[in-house]
């Protein structure tokens, strides 16, 4: 019996009433959010292997992609121009872009109540 008794007063339910004490209000909220990003890009431009030449009043002695070949002036005593132009395979270019970006954000909030 004493089982049952004790039983009975820990299964009943607890009720409660709360009464607000006001009529009407409001709540204004506001956060603010930084976020700061740091960022490299890196670019790098890759070229293939590239000889040429090109002018005039001269005469190559042998293809132009031997290192051996000479140039010598066609017509002796008259103008002449000689250009070159030798690259390797690789990297022909190299680009960094540093960039710092921020971005800030607000978020107001306001909750109005009444009863």
């Amino acid at each position: 019996m004493k089982h049952l008794l004790l039983f009975l007063l820990i299964a009943s339910p607890a009720t409660a009433q709360v009464t607000p004490n006001f009529t009407q209000g409001s709540m204004q909220s506001t956060s603010t959010t930084t976020v700061d990003i740091d960022r490299t890009i890196a670019t790098e431009i890759y070229g293939g292997d590239y000889t040429s030449w090109s002018g005039t009043n001269v005469t190559p002695s042998g293809d132009i992609s031997n290192a051996s070949t000479t140039y010598s002036v066609t017509n002796a005593g008259e103008q002449f121009q000689l250009e070159l132009v030798s690259r390797t395979a690789g990297i022909i270019e190299t680009i960094d872009i540093d960039e710092t970006i921020q971005q800030v954000t607000t978020t107001t909030s306001l909750s109005v109540f009444s009863q």
